[in-house]
């Protein structure tokens, strides 16, 4: 029955699309775009958890080019991926704040592969706006067809596809999001052996089962990938076709989730294409997500709209070792909590602000009502947390931070007092700047209030009310500036 409804769903949208366009199917790259639900850069395999069970993202890895340097401008679910369909900072969007939808003038990437011929379809998780509707042919977005991960209509979609045109796949499933699944196909995983605790949770039971639970969500995205890329095999396709893997934020606990940190932007970053990308790759270089949609374009001949702020790093395909990047930025605003925080990164240092010090950053409400924040909370009236640990509580927060991403690669020590570093501080400093002042961006006095007590997570007197939007007062959406590279 669910591949009948499929089948009705793909075959009107696409009649309803008009016309097969003009782009060579026989040239034109397919491109599979695979974005994770709160998934951390280091819980997969390829990424050195020697835990977590994800042999098809390792094999993905195996078989392509790996970034170990790629870097979201949000830490949070919509700001994330509107960036990323945009090529925009947040504050650029018009929608920096956690389900505030896209405005209808800007470009996404996706319709501009539509023009150039491509048949476009997003399956799962859809939450950037009504707008967006428009960049794809086929849109399935109810959970019970794609089923409670949200892959199960992957290898119809393979399937049902117009065979006689190259394909941009959006596929968004609900792994590895918070509630956990019941039950997952593909591997699952012992609390007690199979389980490693990051470093800003504490060692429990509770915390191993949470993470158990996590770990076997993002195994059942694995399984489903593996599936996918033996139906690409199946139909005699998989050699140009472009599979990437990544994800939209950290997981979902307290010191990542919402985080500026390394733990809450830097993101898994796989791609594959046995027509342009030679097996085993690995590059170093610094790349933000914005910089994703040119690349993609730019591989599809598509000159990518002015609104793009981003820079296409195609060129990383074939010359891996190539510098590209200087700086990533990255923003966080409400998400389900007050916030304004900006940070610069680059390979060596972090810096990061903080405008609203008195609030303490414990993740969203599903990761600090969580399990893991329960037994943090539990060891913080017994005076047993470690420094890091202790970071989800902190306040007031520091107004600036610095860290040595080397010496110091889990960000724990705030440099910004020590005189060592005084040149570095200095120029990030002036370059966050500049970046703000280039892009837009601005720091509303009203910003959106707390809708959750963050104690107890019950619902605030303000819930469901909006304040003003970061960078709206300078018309951030209208600005294309790119900033500092």
């Amino acid at each position: 029955m669910t591949k009948i409804y499929f089948r009705l769903v793909i075959l009107i949208s696409t009649f309803l699309a008009g016309g097969l366009g003009s782009t060579n199917a026989q040239r034109a790259p397919n491109i599979i775009f695979i974005i994770g639900d709160d998934i951390s850069w280091d819980d997969i395999g390829a990424y050195g958890n020697n835990k977590i069970k994800t042999p098809n993202l390792d094999k993905l890895a195996r078989n392509g080019l790996k970034f170990n340097n790629m870097y979201l401008t949000a830490s949070s679910c919509s700001p994330s991926r509107t960036s990323i369909l945009t090529g925009r900072y947040p504050h650029n969007t018009g929608a920096a704040e956690l389900h505030a939808p896209l405005p209808q003038h800007l470009t996404f990437f996706p319709e501009q592969l539509r023009q150039k011929g491509y048949y476009a379809a997003l399956v799962g998780k859809w939450h950037e706006g009504l707008a967006t509707k428009r960049a794809y042919d086929t849109l399935l977005v109810d959970k019970d067809a794609n089923g409670e991960g949200g892959e199960l209509q992957w290898v119809n979609l393979l399937n049902f596809r117009p065979k006689d045109k190259p394909f941009f796949f959006w596929l968004a499933p609900y792994d590895a999001h918070r509630p956990w699944s019941t039950n997952t196909e593909g591997p699952q995983h012992d609390p007690e052996i199979e389980i490693t605790v990051p470093p800003t949770l504490v060692d429990t039971k509770e915390t191993r089962q949470d993470l158990s639970f996590y770990y076997n969500e993002i195994s059942r995205l694995d399984h489903y990938v593996g599936e996918l890329e033996k139906e690409l095999q199946r139909q005699g396709i998989a050699e140009n076709t472009l599979i990437i893997f990544t994800a939209d934020n950290g997981r979902a606990f307290p010191g990542s989730k919402t985080r500026l940190y390394d733990a809450g932007v830097k993101t898994p970053f796989i791609v594959k294409w046995p027509a342009g990308i030679k097996a085993g790759l690995v590059t170093e270089s610094l790349v933000s997500s914005i910089d994703i949609a040119p690349t993609l374009l730019a591989l599809a001949g598509v000159k990518p709209a002015e609104s793009v702020q981003g820079q296409s790093f195609a060129e990383l395909f074939k010359t891996p070792e190539k510098a590209f990047r200087k700086y990533v930025f990255a923003e966080h605003n409400w998400h389900d909590y007050a916030a304004y925080e900006r940070s610069v990164r680059t390979r060596d240092f972090l810096y990061v602000i903080n405008k609203r010090t008195e609030l303490d950053n414990g993740g969203p409400i599903d990761a600090n009502q969580s399990a893991s924040a329960l037994a943090l909370k539990s060891a913080k009236k017994k005076g047993t947390l470690t420094l890091l640990q202790n970071d989800a509580f902190l306040t007031p927060r520091p107004a600036e931070e610095f860290f040595d991403n080397f010496k110091d690669p889990l960000q724990s020590r705030n440099e910004i007092a020590n005189k060592t570093y005084a040149a570095p501080i200095t120029e990030l400093r002036k370059i966050l700047k500049q970046w703000q002042d280039e892009t837009g961006d601005t720091e509303p006095e009203n910003l959106t209030p707390d809708w959750y007590d963050r104690e107890t997570g019950e619902p605030t007197a303000a819930k469901d009310k909006r304040g003003e939007m970061p960078g709206s007062a300078k018309k951030a959406d209208h600005i294309n500036a790119k900033g500092p590279f």
